[in-house]
């Protein structure tokens, strides 16, 4: 077996699962708000699509996709991200959700042999950056692709930005894929304009690919502007080639069909030309049935505008409740919570929530790793405002009820 397989870290939920080992929680209906797994209503034009193209089932799909389906999203990015230009044929691949792709990129992208030279073995082996927190595909996608990670810390003391120069330039210049989040899993920052451009010098500097995983943006306040993109970005400063940047973007969340698995990869054509190359070997071509379902959930907007009045009723209903027993901070995007718990235990919090209210929450040092001498998830928990409103309302009472 693959020896690097060792080196995986426990995911986090079977590190919550081990933390709840021997607890027998109260006799209360569960409520679980510890994964973003999103639980509004299916949209009807994509279980509609899904019934008139089941015949899709018969075929072999390809790697590449529909052209229409390119062409739907390669549309949807210029709409959404005011791009002058996006070509549906060389820029933009479907995906069985963004996870996969996220995984499947550090595969193509790193260059693992490179550690085979004196020179490299002297410098150390490629490096994957991830944010911190951050989520853990991105470490294990490093790892198997034979790269050492490096961490960019993302604390509230900066706002949640990304720490670019806790790197040394020795560490940059052994960097081969920078992911980024944003809107971040699980702080909610959305990565500003300033940030970009410090990443796209580094990357023009040490020569690596941005990954940008992008599958909140559409999970906004409706009074606020939607959260810049990295295509978006790049334009604005000039990089109408998206050089060294490809961005990742999923109906999981934007559309409520997590089970669908369908999603894209868009931008420097000449990084998704090799990747199709290896995604042709991968074996991870989309199902005709899912194409047609994805381009109807791609030209709808109307469930997506319903899914953000939705998440905006769930915050405004839960932080007036939080906010006496828990130090609550809303996010600029997404649906989750990152709160500061009692005591800073967050381990303890989760097992008290869980013991004493039933209510399951994410200990945020499991989302997080020790770099530049601390964990930066320690001291929080992540509440995902995933069930329905009446549930999450429900839990921040309960959470209430118990720290006071």
């Amino acid at each position: 077996m693959n020896p690097r397989l060792a080196l995986l870290q426990p995911y986090p939920f079977a590190r919550l699962r081990a933390l709840f080992d021997g607890i027998t929680p109260p006799g209360l209906s569960p409520i679980r708000l510890s994964i973003g797994e999103p639980q509004h209503a299916t949209p009807h034009v994509v279980m509609q699509a899904l019934a008139d193209h089941v015949d899709g089932l018969a075929v072999y799909p390809t790697t590449p996709g529909l052209p229409e389906l390119r062409e739907t999203i390669a549309a949807w990015l210029r709409r959404r991200y005011a791009l002058p230009a996006l070509c549906a044929d060389t820029q933009v691949l479907p995906v069985n959700g963004s996870r996969e792709a996220l995984f499947a990129f550090a595969q193509a992208a790193v260059d693992s042999s490179a550690s085979d030279s004196h020179e490299q073995r002297d410098a150390g082996r490629p490096l994957v950056v991830c944010p911190n927190p951050f989520y853990q595909i991105y470490e294990g996608a490093a790892i198997l692709a034979g790269a050492e990670t490096a961490f960019l810390n993302q604390t509230a003391e900066t706002e949640f930005a990304l720490d670019f120069d806790s790197l040394s330039a020795a560490d940059w210049s052994r960097v081969q894929l920078v992911y980024v989040c944003s809107p971040a899993n699980p702080t909610g920052k959305v990565t500003t304009l300033a940030e970009w451009q410090t990443l796209f010098e580094l990357a023009d500097r040490h020569q690596f690919a941005i990954a940008s995983d992008e599958c909140y943006g559409e999970i906004y306040p409706e009074d606020g502007a939607p959260p810049l993109g990295a295509l978006e970005a790049a334009v604005r400063l000039g990089r109408h080639d998206f050089r060294r940047l490809v961005v990742f973007g999923s109906l999981s969340k934007r559309s409520n069909v997590p089970g669908l698995r369908s999603g894209y990869v868009a931008g420097d054509a000449s990084l998704l030309e090799p990747f199709l190359l290896y995604r042709t070997y991968h074996g991870c071509a989309m199902s005709l049935t899912v194409q047609h379902a994805s381009i109807a959930a791609w030209r709808d907007e109307a469930h997506v505008q319903d899914n953000r009045v939705q998440y905006a009723a769930k915050f405004s209903a839960v932080r007036p409740l939080l906010d006496p027993v828990l130090d609550v901070r809303l996010p600029e995007a997404g649906f989750y919570l990152w709160a500061g718990v009692p005591g800073g235990d967050d381990e303890r919090c989760a097992r008290e929530l869980f013991a004493g209210a039933h209510v399951t929450v994410l200990p945020g040092s499991y989302l997080g790793r020790e770099a530049h001498g601390r964990n930066p998830g320690r001291g929080y928990i992540r509440i995902a405002l995933v069930p329905e409103i009446e549930q999450c309302v429900e839990a921040a009472r309960r959470i209430a009820r118990l720290y006071r």
